[in-house]
This record gives structure tokens, sequence and C-alpha cells, in this order.
């Protein structure tokens, strides 16, 4: 195997240094996984198709190429068109790059020769894709393990490496996506600061945006900021996922800033912003939401509610630690909420009878969290055996594990006043019969309110990687003090 990597990714500046060691250890982990797992005989040899360059619909347009997940996991490679092997009982890697025509120096520029990413990426040899039936052949492999497996967010069944003359071997297709789906659950040291790195900067962002929102400007202004700073302050050319910018009722729109629905709304004066943004660097994720008031001082009924989630996200990190049902912490922050909104008066009567008929799930639908890594919504939720609870709120739960060391989550309680929701409940006797019709009368229209927090699970507990206000009295005094301006301009470092 090649000796250990020194190749980092690094955009410069002020950006973090990632090294190709964080890649050459996940296939070490990968080859690990394999030999311990019934039917990967000897001389099985791993083949990963990273993604392709693709154009808009039949246009000769590029589309801003971000690559496949799992190849980046194991190779870290930025190129697209390419394809990785590893063999299992040597961990000798390869990588496959595609020969380019002569006239893409004219148009794309410099052609690399095969050396340039071998010591790029710190991988055992490299060679064209045009070449990989002959390469993977003077292995002997016994079997080609191919990745074929369904995301359990999705419901797409992630892609399988395919080639021409990939029929003239003997291949296995199933073995490969529950070791690598489980090496991908739980994070390495390398990964974690990658992971502490995006939020740290995705935390900056939000930060930076609360210090500049305004009643008057536009929801996508924030989109704007927020994509802005994270690629100027932390090289991150993608997001990743869709900015949610929310304002007033919007608020309570859970996917907004679709298409239908593009962050358009003119922000008001008595606003409640939430804020779903999270950059990634590299690849790797973060997920965080904001919520707060546009004019920066909280309103008696946004203070009730802000202060109910916080109160349910700091119950679920407290008890949070290896061993935990994530299904236990959704459930607690169903009850705390329920207390709280007993407390505002919207909720009257038994708690415990409120949870038997899934209360909770009127003002929070969506689930308490999900892993988080390459993807935002990271595999390995609900492997087989596994299977999602068929309750409301419970079955849009991302994750049904018990929870463990070193995985990453986020935390995202949320109560929200949906319209339609509030209208069934009313409309069922069996739930109508805890709302105070009249209280729930002033917070139609209110939107709501999200907190959402990444933590890395420790051995006794939880790391919290994001770094934002949170307190009402932390948020409206971080809003009071002057914003300083926002320089596009990174300097150059000596």
């Amino acid at each position: 195997m090649a000796a250990a990597p020194q190749s980092v990714y690094w955009l410069g500046n002020d950006t973090l240094r990632v090294s190709a060691a964080l890649f050459a250890e996940n296939r070490r982990r990968l080859c690990t996984g394999l030999k311990a797992k019934d039917g990967v005989v000897p001389r099985s040899v791993v083949v990963l198709q990273g993604g392709e360059q693709k154009q808009r619909y039949c246009t000769d347009t590029d589309v801003l190429f971000r690559q496949e997940s799992f190849f980046h996991w194991a190779f870290g490679v930025t190129e697209a068109d390419c394809y990785g092997a590893i063999d299992v009982d040597s961990g000798k890697s390869f990588l496959f790059v595609p020969k380019l025509p002569e006239s893409y120096a004219t148009w794309m520029g410099e052609i690399y020769p095969k050396e340039h990413f071998k010591a790029k990426y710190a991988v055992d040899e490299v060679h064209y894709t045009c070449d990989i039936v002959s390469v993977l052949s003077n292995l002997k492999p016994a079997t080609l393990l191919t990745l074929r497996g369904q995301n359990t967010d999705s419901g797409s069944i992630c892609r399988e490496a395919s080639f021409e003359g990939i029929s003239g071997f003997q291949v296995n297709n199933t073995l490969l996506h529950p070791v690598i789906v489980e090496c991908r659950l739980t994070k390495t040291d390398m990964e974690l600061e990658v992971l502490r790195y995006t939020n740290r900067i995705s935390s900056e962002a939000h930060k930076m945006i609360m210090k500049h929102v305004k009643p008057g400007q536009k929801e996508y202004e924030m989109e704007s900021l927020f994509q802005h700073y994270c690629y100027n302050k932390g090289g991150m050319r993608h997001t990743s996922y869709t900015c949610i910018c929310g304002t007033g009722n919007n608020s309570s729109v859970l996917h907004y800033g679709h298409a239908g629905a593009p962050n358009d709304k003119t922000i008001m004066d008595g606003d409640m912003c939430l804020f779903d943004m999270g950059g990634e660097y590299y690849c790797y994720s973060s997920d965080i939401t904001c919520s707060f008031p546009a004019n920066g001082k909280f309103t008696p009924d946004q203070r009730a509610i802000y202060e109910a989630v916080l109160k349910s996200s700091r119950a679920v990190m407290a008890a949070i630690r290896p061993g935990v049902k994530w299904t236990d912490m959704h459930r607690l922050a169903d009850q705390v909420h329920l207390e709280e909104l007993v407390k505002i008066g919207i909720l009257k009567g038994s708690v415990d009878d409120m949870l038997k008929v899934h209360l909770g799930s009127v003002f929070m639908p969506h689930g308490l969290g999900h892993l988080l890594g390459i993807d935002v919504h990271d595999v390995g939720g609900y492997p087989e055996g596994v299977d999602r609870i068929d309750e409301p709120g419970l079955r849009s739960l991302r994750m049904g594990r018990l929870v463990q060391e070193r995985m990453v989550l986020t935390v995202e309680p949320g109560i929200y006043f949906i319209n339609h929701l509030l209208d069934q409940a009313l409309a069922n006797s069996a739930q109508s019969c805890f709302i105070d019709n009249q209280v729930l009368a002033r917070f139609r229209g209110f939107g709501g309110v999200r907190i959402e927090d990444d933590i890395a699970v420790t051995a006794d507990g939880m790391e919290l990687l994001t770094c934002v206000p949170r307190t009402v009295e932390e948020i409206e005094a971080f809003m009071a003090e002057p914003a300083k301006p926002f320089s596009p301009i990174v300097s150059a470092k000596s």
C-alpha cells in the first residue's frame, strides 16, 4: 500500500487543510469490515463509480459538479467521471481517471498526467478508465464487489458501478452496501475535524445574518448573504441543501425555499425568522437552524414558544449518550413541547393522555433529527431489521437506531402552527378536547420555531458542534450590538 499520505485539500487563506489520510483510513476501515463479513471471499475487489458531469437538460451548459457520496468517502476525488477499486485482501487502492482528448487543453485547461492524481489522492496506482478491464483482470479477482442498496431517506437505489466488460467478472452487488453504510455511520477523528469546521463557518454565517437582518429586506437576501459568507470565508462552493429562509407564516413551512416558495417574501417588522442553512466543505455537511425575531426583540408569545423549543432541545441533549433509543429522544421532545404548550394555555388536560393520541405531531410533524456526514441526511438510519415506527411524527424520524459513539446527529425540535394540521386536530374529537381554540387563534399565522444543532456523540454524552446564540437574552443582546461591515475581501496570508 502507499505510504502514509500527506496530500491535502486546501483552498488557501483560513480554510481547512484536509489530508488524503482521511480517505486512506476510510478504505482501511472498509476492508476490515468486509473481511469480517460472511460471504466475502479472498481476492475480492471493491469497485466504485464516481459521479458523472451532467448538463442542464438538453443543453451544453454544465451543472456544477459535486462528487457521489460513497465514492467521495472512499477516495476524496473532486473530478468527475472516475472509478475506484480496492483490493480487500491487501488494501491496495486504484484510481481510474478519464483519458482526456487534446481539445480539453484548449477549452478546459491543463491535462494532468496519471502521476498528478497519484500524488494528489495518495492512492497506490492510477490508470485510465479505458484500461479498467485489463487492470482488474491482472488482479485475478474472485469477485468484484459493487454497490447496490436503498437509501432509506429518499427510497432511491444507489448507483452500481458499471463499465463495458464488467460482465466478464464474477460480480456480487449485495455484500458491499451494508458494510460501507456501517463504516459511514460513525466518524473518524479526521472526519470530525471537517464537521467541526463546517459547523464553525456555518455558525458564523448565521450570526452574521442575525446582525444584518432588517424588516423590509427580502428572504433571499439572507440566503445570498449566507452563501456568500460560507464561500468567501470558508471555501464552501456548495450548501448542504436548499437554504430555508422562512419568515412570518413561512416559518411554518418545513421545507420552504423550494422552487414553488423560493425565499421571496418581504421580511416584516414583528416576523419570526426561521433560517435553516448549512455550508458544505469537501462534501462534508452542516445543518443549522436559528429562529429569532426580525426586529431583534421577542414578543411575549414569541418568547414563550421559543423557550419551549429550547427547553426540549436542552432536555434531549442532556439525555443523549451511547445506548439510548433515538425514538425515545423524539418522544422526550414531544413531551416537553406538550408540557410547555399547557403552560402557555394553548393546550389543557393530561399530557400523558395527549401523548396517547399523538398530539405532539400536530405541532412537530417532522422527526427530531438525523444522521449527518457526507450527506446532510446521512446513510444508515434504518439498517435491515430496523423498521420505522408507523406513528405520526415518528414515521418521519430519519433514524431508528440506538445512539452510538462517534455518530454525528442533528437535534432539531420545533413547534409550528400549520393551519391544515391544526384544522385536522380540531376536527378530531380525540385531539380537539385538549385544545383551547380561543388561545390557539392568537397563534394562527405565527409561523414556527425550530432550533437545530449538530452534535457528535461521545463515550459519555455529546459534543456540541454548533456555536450560535441560543437563549432569548443572548439573541437579543447579540442582535442589539452594532454590526461590523462584512468585507468580501479576504487578505492574503504571508
